[in-house]
């Protein structure tokens, strides 16, 4: 009698289990990489939009009025909304200025960035 050489259909059972394990974990880290750059260029996008509308203020040459406002903003395709609040301060030459920037992300509406900053008289 000779000896059969090859695999068990256990052993290759086994063997196909380990690599469907091994191929849906990599699967998972690919989309997992894949989500943290879109987020990475969403928030980008979002300060860019921001700074503009912060650095448009600051242009204007005179204190802003204390309020709120939307301004749209569109940055390389995408629709964003940059919520700007006048808050007044202590100090009655300076004004605070925060500025969230709202996006839409997998047709959710979320807050992708938040920036302060201080503004004084000219």
């Amino acid at each position: 009698m000779t000896a059969q050489r090859g695999f068990t259909l256990i052993e290759v059972l086994v063997a196909l289990a380990v690599i469907a394990i091994t191929l849906a974990a990599g699967l998972q880290a690919t989309g997992a990489l894949t989500r943290a750059a879109t987020r990475q260029s969403d928030q980008w996008l979002a300060q860019i939009c921001a700074e503009n509308e912060l650095t448009r203020l600051r242009l204007l040459r005179q204190l802003p009025g204390t309020g709120d406002s939307e301004v749209p903003c569109l940055q390389a395709g995408r629709d964003m909304l940059v919520r700007v609040a006048v808050l007044p301060t202590p100090n009655p030459n300076f004004r605070r200025i925060d500025a969230v920037v709202q996006g839409d992300v997998d047709g959710n509406t979320v807050r992708l960035l938040s920036l302060s900053t201080i503004l004084g008289r000219y």
